[in-house]
């Protein structure tokens, strides 16, 4: 399967100092802010004066943050660590719950790691959140096969071939897997045995005969 999340990406990065104000969030470490020494020292907080920050600044802070969790995911995926790169994205997806690239780009390590249904899931709200996006169709139509549902799967690369280039090779070559376990079925279906082996990995390609 070809991982598309080092494409589709534009993100900041920010440092830790930035990411420290978020004590919740699975980081490396809380460093102290100023605040915290002063009430260590027996000092009132300087913030305790202070306006509270606008819900514009702390969107935007959110949004920010988001960004280097996902980048940090990237580079997580990038080296093979789907696990990893898994929290890194939940955590983006904390503060971004609707963000379709994220939830594609978890949609294709769900598939690597063998986690169909929950990649079914994920992909679904990514084409419901961005249904003129290719890309998230296709991982559809491969969560769809994954779960053994090749019907669906088919109907999911024709609405990409629609909005992308017709001759997708990408696409179509998917479509065709999906054909022949269909074709396969019925095989089995007539021959009076188990219909059970409609899965296939990701990245495996089924050629039709």
């Amino acid at each position: 399967m070809k991982l598309t999340w080092n494409r589709k990406t534009n993100n900041k990065k920010r440092s830790l100092d930035a990411i420290a104000n978020y004590p919740n969030l699975p980081f490396d470490q809380h460093k102290p802010s100023a605040d915290d020494t002063q009430l260590q020292n027996g000092e009132p907080a300087a913030s305790q004066n202070q306006e509270k920050p606008s819900a514009d600044a702390l969107d935007s802070d959110s949004q920010q943050l988001a960004q280097s969790f996902q980048a940090q995911g990237n580079k997580l995926a990038e080296d093979g660590k789907y696990r990893e790169a898994l929290g890194k994205w939940e955590a983006a997806l904390n503060l971004m719950p609707e963000n379709a690239v994220l939830l594609e780009q978890k949609a294709q390590v769900l598939l690597e790691i063998g986690d169909a249904w929950s990649a079914l899931k994920a992909a679904t709200r990514a084409t419901e959140l961005e249904p003129s996006w290719p890309e998230a169709w296709i991982t559809l139509g491969r969560a769809q096969l994954n779960f053994g549902e090749p019907d669906s799967a088919i109907e999911s690369f024709d609405r990409a071939l629609a909005i992308k280039q017709p001759d997708s090779v990408e696409a179509q070559d998917d479509r065709k897997t999906a054909l022949h376990l269909i074709k396969r079925r019925k095989q089995l279906h007539s021959s009076g045995l188990s219909t059970d082996t409609n899965r296939y990995m990701v990245g495996d390609r089924t050629e039709a005969s």
